[in-house]
């Protein structure tokens, strides 16, 4: 998988957590190896910018997500399909302003966005009650199951 990370938040993350934790998410909903992805974490400056241009909203947001080829995971034995799943902005300094009234830390706050993000890229969406169940369980599994993984050593 073909994953780019571009930190231009000016606060210093360790961009490899972030490149391993998208390929496992992506690998965890069957994205096909040579899908594109790119990361881009930005100020939150830049993220109002972003969020007033496309989201029609004043102000920073944590994450927003660019769909460009409308990948969707594949249903049981269906080939995983080609194309560009497309760019993610996060916001790690609003991220960490929201962790602590979610109860998590700010690096959980960052993986779950991450998660989110590419969720959201693969087509979920959570604007109505049955949708945002669906999404917030496929995340909150997905955050376990990183975070099981990373304790364990073995993400890549």
């Amino acid at each position: 998988m073909s994953v780019e990370v571009l930190n231009e938040s000016g606060v210093e993350l360790d961009t490899v957590t972030f490149l391993r934790l998208a390929r496992f998410t992506m690998a965890r909903m069957r994205v096909h190896p040579e899908a594109e992805l790119c990361l881009r974490l930005v100020d939150e400056a830049t993220m109002s910018q972003y969020n007033k241009k496309y989201m029609g909203t004043d102000g920073p947001t944590d994450v927003l997500s660019f769909p460009m080829d409308e990948l969707q995971p594949p249903r049981d034995q269906e080939p995983e399909p080609e194309g560009i799943l497309g760019d993610m902005l996060l916001c790690p300094q609003y991220a960490a302003s929201q962790a602590p009234s979610f109860n998590r830390s700010v690096d959980d706050e960052l993986a779950l966005l991450t998660i989110h993000g590419i969720l959201h890229l693969l087509g979920y969406d959570h604007a109505e009650p049955e949708e945002e169940r669906q999404m917030w369980h496929l995340q909150a599994t997905l955050l376990a199951e990183w975070l099981a993984a990373k304790r364990g050593d073995s993400v890549e």
